[in-house]
């Protein structure tokens, strides 16, 4: 296979790293990609993952998410804990009851691609070894 070329990557808005780069840009870079790697971790559990896929489609309760994840409410809780805590999601209270809803539109860009490469019937497998 050829090796990408440069404008390949500047064509899909990817940056290039050059030895020329200045301090500066490489700090921007390194503190760019911090944020980027916490929110991958916060995305990398399964159940985090299901809370995002379930609020993409609106604000719910911790209770309606209990009941479509099958979880226990501590075990909701606690994930619902990280992904507040990487900015992903913000609560809203009503009384005894608390909802959440996502804060900004990037989790739902990030699931998005997930949904391509994993789960749609184009991008089922890609990517998982479906040798067993």
């Amino acid at each position: 296979m050829d090796k990408p070329m440069a404008e390949d990557f500047n064509a899909a808005r990817l940056p290039v790293i050059t030895p020329d780069m200045s301090d500066e840009d490489m700090e921007k870079m390194m503190a760019s990609a911090c944020d980027a790697s916490n929110m991958l971790k916060a995305l990398s559990h399964e159940g985090r993952l299901m809370i995002l896929c379930h609020l993409v489609t609106g604000e719910k309760s911790v209770t309606e998410l209990e009941e479509l994840l099958s979880a226990r409410q501590a075990a909701v809780s606690q994930q619902l804990a990280r992904l507040r805590l990487e900015g992903l999601v913000k609560p809203r209270r009503e009384g005894k009851t608390i909802y959440y809803s996502l804060t900004d539109d990037r989790p739902r860009r990030i699931l998005e691609t997930i949904y391509e490469l994993f789960c749609s019937v184009d991008g089922a497998g890609k990517g998982r070894d479906t040798q067993t």
